[in-house]
């Protein structure tokens, strides 16, 4: 658990899965990042669904909800999707809540391994909200994007993972940064997608965020320039993170990674004039 002032998080671990290499790693030659993450002998490379339960002021705040129940098994032989301790819904009753126990739902946007879990198929093969009882947010430009897709993101947006709580009004769609609850604000971090948030929390002077995929493994918070081929926008993706890199120096913040299987959570420092590392925390999921 991580304690922000009074805000407490925990990490949930909706699942882990391989992909190829060359998707977190874009442009970046395998050489280089084979030492940061080691890949099997099909180019593949771990991935973590990290999600988050936040409370705070009486509230529970689930941020991000993972692949869900709804895949086919054609879908997770794809993912290669494994599940040793089960997924989010599992880790929720690990620290004794059920989904209806959740207040608020955060998108931070609306890819399919960060969204999935937010509906299940009821009974009689309806899609319900796996959270009844909560409030869902997401950004106004990512869900316009996500019901507008093109040749290369019609393979992540799936209208059933939040067109029906938009129908129903169970999704109150943002515009631009917003606090969600005291201390808790979603901001734009514009570059993975447009409509990209991250999640920024202050607390009697303690400052953590959960960056999601600005930073989809920790080292690439550290190297600017390390952008992921999912990137909609990778010349904005670095220049969100030059603003976000200074802002962890700046307030010694808790960052948190969304795939990162090594570091899911650090501090970044500067040993020297343009050299970043990021401190790892040992924190485990729950």
């Amino acid at each position: 658990m991580l304690q922000i002032g009074d805000i407490c998080i925990h990490l949930i671990n909706d699942g882990d899965t391989l992909v190829d290499g060359g998707g977190p790693f874009g442009l970046v030659p395998r050489k280089l990042w084979q030492h940061v993450m080691q890949p099997d002998d099909d180019n593949q490379v771990p991935m973590t669904l990290t999600c988050l339960l936040v409370q705070t002021a009486g509230r529970s705040i689930v941020i991000d909800t993972g692949l869900g129940n709804k895949l086919s098994d054609k879908e997770i032989a794809r993912w290669n999707l494994t599940r040793p301790n089960g997924g989010l819904v599992e880790g929720l009753a690990r620290l004794g809540l059920a989904p209806a126990d959740i207040d608020l739902v955060i998108d931070t946007h609306l890819h399919a391994d960060h969204c999935s879990g937010n509906t299940v198929y009821g009974p009689d093969g309806q899609i319900e909200p796996v959270f009844p009882n909560a409030e869902y947010v997401v950004q106004r430009r990512e869900y316009h994007d996500a019901m507008h897709p093109n040749e290369r993101t019609r393979g992540t947006y799936f209208p059933a993972n939040y067109q029906p709580l938009v129908e129903s009004g169970q999704i109150r769609l943002l515009d631009g940064d917003t606090e969600l609850s005291p201390g808790i604000c979603g901001m734009i971090t514009r570059g993975h997608t447009p409509g990209h948030m991250s999640i920024r929390f202050e607390s009697q002077g303690q400052h953590a965020a959960f960056l999601c995929d600005l930073s989809t493994y920790a080292v690439h918070i550290e190297r600017i320039g390390w952008t992921t081929a999912y990137d909609i926008e990778p010349m904005e993706t670095i220049e969100t993170k030059r603003v976000w890199q200074r802002w962890a120096l700046e307030t010694h913040a808790v960052l948190i990674f969304p795939h990162d299987p090594f570091r899911r959570a650090g501090r970044l420092t500067q040993d020297e004039p343009g050299v970043l590392k990021l401190d790892p925390i040992d924190e485990p999921y729950v």
